[in-house]
């Protein structure tokens, strides 16, 4: 392929003017000097590099920068960094060469950012031991985890030149970890367009459905702003306040999750925008006029007392601070409305980055050791729970990113987030490891209560604790917090300990036995052969002798299910059956990887899948290959923690195959309805009904039908045409 290098050269020069653009207002000539320097070791470093684009590689590096320092709004040494980010991976220099030309602490930053170097695919997953790499280095220099989601922006963005594997592979794994870790480091509208980014490419007909109706809405929305802006600009001109008022939509994603969770159409979700009042403040009088503007609006509408959030008062654990309210606005809808600082705004924006912009002459220091103390949870729980798988760990560390939360008090008045669901248990973990460990119940707000009590918002706690009490199993269902969790394991575990390491002694001697090899990826593999969740659990079957060397022998003799795939799934003519999830005698009827072979597999059964859906395979380690629906609930998972276990797959013949699928229909009931819907059924599209269920309740009538369709084109036609039935408001698949 012939490239204008000079065009490039030209192009290159000119982003990175761009990027300095802003720089040279905020930072000295030094700092801007180091920029400068890293863009030249970066551009030698990526100078025979392209992307898939065909693009320089330079580009990448430049954007990473921009996000960081116009997004985020980090300073020069995080900018260099970013630059820099790829530079030991893909080039000739080393740490030691960054660290010579730059100094520690940025080669330290740099080598943080560094990814894991390519290992066999045979091995646990790669991007979950990522995983684990990333938040490790949280604790130790929060910027190393903000320009890795700098990074992972930018690819999101550029990812149209991907596959389409690859494409739903990194949007999963985006929206499984990274968009989390956005959302507890504050930066709300980063989380908000990597969850739209993933939305796009796993689901692309919702993606596009919700952004289609939101443009042709757009002129509505900007005319209702305009309005609701000039009634209440009239009032606050009159106080001298100093603001300004903005309308956005809401995202994408956002939208869609409400969409879901009220089981409405997009034209039922009332405030898929929102209105922000912004206003000029020094730190004294900050939240007076928060209050004052609170004032104004809540004279001009009605407002929603339940969907009232003061996040001014008591301010997320993230630092965001702000005043949201609902209310009936000027063309008699419900809208949210905002209120916010300057100084609020940004930390909104740009998260924990913006607390130390902040930090003297406001509030600032609770926000900040709220922040502190996670972080440092974050690293106890990674430490105390090693031998935990990483996807288990994703999971514990996973209810602390996005939960929402509970404000209670000590005995002291002391005020404590915890996310919702915590439990008087959790309470006792997050003030002392100690005082859980000997927590026996407490007195919420003066009343005796168990340690299983759900704390709310405002209680007050007083823990009653004995030095006899230790941690018991149930405990582990009690607490939801991922420090009380882990502390608890690692006590149930200390007794455990001893036997733990006999009973891996006795499996590595069975191992050999067996003549498996004693390794890390082996012993994942077995402990999911024989369904433990930890490694521990499948010590302590050998050393309890439950397990010996002939159960290993069946796991090597299925082991092959996973190295061997493509072998021992090849069309075996002999192979017939007529179970209805594995249509094995139909092996032409989906075909997989890129040479679209023909393979055995069997139907999943977490979703639902119908010729014409879009679908996957994925390689269990003793079950062969399954199938799923693209828009499967474990979809995300699979791709983010076991991508190299998934396997494109298409149809061939969807019709000489009929599937079940349900229904569920509701609407308005009226005499002759079922008649009709059983009309469209049977008559006009000519389809097997199972089953049909349905029942009425003043007035309102709600059904589940089964049906045979053959594909996916003609079961949309028929909840089509079942839409157009008279009083029927909605009808979806289940």
């Amino acid at each position: 392929m012939v490239y204008d290098l000079e065009k490039e050269n030209k192009e290159i020069q000119y982003r990175y003017k761009d990027l300095i653009s802003n720089t040279y207002r905020t930072l000295d000539e030094e700092q801007n000097k180091l920029i400068r320097k890293a863009f030249d070791i970066a551009l030698d470093a990526h100078k025979d590099q392209r992307r898939k684009t065909g693009e320089p590689y330079i580009y990448h590096p430049i954007e990473v920068a921009k996000i960081v320092a116009n997004e985020i709004g980090l300073g020069a040494t995080s900018i260099a960094c970013a630059l820099l980010h790829d530079v030991i991976e893909d080039s000739e220099y080393t740490y030691e060469d960054i660290k010579k030309i730059f100094g520690q602490k940025i080669a330290d930053i740099v080598n943080g950012l560094t990814k894991i170097s390519v290992m066999n695919h045979q091995n646990i997953s790669v991007q979950s031991e990522n995983y684990r790499k990333l938040l490790l280095t949280l604790s130790e220099d929060f910027r190393v985890i903000l320009i890795k989601i700098a990074d992972r922006l930018h690819n999101m963005r550029t990812l149209e030149s991907m596959r389409d594997d690859k494409q739903k592979k990194i949007a999963s794994e985006t929206v499984y970890i990274y968009a989390p870790l956005a959302h507890r480091l504050g930066l709300y509208n980063i989380k908000s367009e990597l969850e739209d980014l993933s939305l796009k490419y796993n689901n692309p007909d919702v993606y596009y459905d919700i952004a289609n109706k939101l443009e042709l809405a757009k002129d509505n929305r900007e005319k209702y702003v305009e309005e609701f802006k000039k009634e209440v600009s009239e009032q606050l001109k009159e106080e001298h306040l100093n603001f300004t008022i903005k309308g956005r939509a809401k995202a994408i994603n956002s939208i869609y999750r409400k969409m879901l969770k009220q089981n409405v159409p997009f034209e039922e979700v009332f405030d898929n925008y929102a209105i922000r009042i912004i206003y000029k403040s020094d730190a004294k009088n900050e939240k007076f006029i928060a209050w004052k503007i609170y004032s104004i609006v809540t004279d001009l509408y009605h407002s929603n007392p339940q969907r009232m959030r003061d996040w001014i008062t008591n301010p997320r654990s993230t630092g965001y601070e702000s005043l949201h309210l609902t209310v009936l606005g000027p063309d008699k809808k419900w809208i949210e409305v905002q209120i916010r600082s300057e100084r609020m705004d940004e930390i909104a924006e740009k998260g924990v980055a913006a607390h130390y912009k902040y930090k003297e002459g406001f509030k600032q220091n609770s926000d900040d050791r709220n922040f502190e103390k996670w972080v440092s949870q974050i690293r106890e729980v990674i430490e105390q729970q090693q031998n935990l798988s990483t996807t288990e760990l994703l999971d514990n560390i996973k209810l602390n990113l996005y939960s929402k939360e509970v404000f209670v008090f000590t005995p002291k008045g002391e005020i404590k987030i915890l996310p919702v669901g915590s439990t008087a248990l959790d309470f006792a973990f997050s003030v002392h490891t100690d005082l859980g460990m000997k927590c026996l119940g407490a007195k919420i707000n003066g009343k005796l209560v168990p340690i299983s009590y759900v704390l709310q918002n405002g209680d007050q706690i007083d823990i009653l604790s004995s030095q006899n009490q230790k941690p018991k199993q149930d405990w582990l269902d009690i607490v939801i917090t991922s420090k009380a969790k882990s502390r608890i394991k690692a006590a149930l575990n200390s007794e455990k300990n001893g036997q733990v390491a006999e009973g891996k002694e006795i499996f590595q001697r069975k191992l050999r036995h067996a003549k498996l090899n004693f390794s890390e990826e082996e012993v994942n593999n077995i402990q999911k052969f024989f369904n433990h969740k930890t490694s521990q659990d499948l010590f302590l079957k050998f050393y309890d002798g439950t397990y010996d060397t002939t159960d290993l022998k069946k796991y090597a003799d299925s082991k092959s299910a996973l190295k061997n795939f493509f072998q021992r799934f090849r069309k075996s003519s002999n192979i017939n059956t007529a179970h209805e999830e594995s249509p094995t005698s139909d092996l032409d009827l989906i075909v997989f990887g890129k040479d679209e072979e023909k393979l055995n597999y069997s139907f999943a059964k977490c979703c639902t899948v119908i010729p014409g859906d879009k679908i996957f395979g994925f390689i269990t380690i003793s079950d062969g290959i399954k199938v799923h629906n693209d828009n499967c609930p474990n979809a995300i998972n699979l791709r983010a923690n076991y991508d190299y276990r998934v396997m494109p797959a298409k149809w061939v013949n969807e019709q000489r195959y009929s599937s079940r699928v349900r229904i569920q229909i509701e609407g308005i009931d009226r005499k002759g309805l079922v008649n009709d819907i059983t009309e469209v059924i049977s008559n006009a599209m000519n389809i097997d009904m199972k089953s049909i269920s349905i029942e009425s309740n003043d007035g309102i009538f709600l059904g589940t039908i089964t049906l045979e369709v053959k594909n996916k084109s003609q079961l949309e036609e028929t909840l089509k045409q079942l839409r157009n039935v008279l009083s029927v408001t909605q009808v979806k698949r289940i």
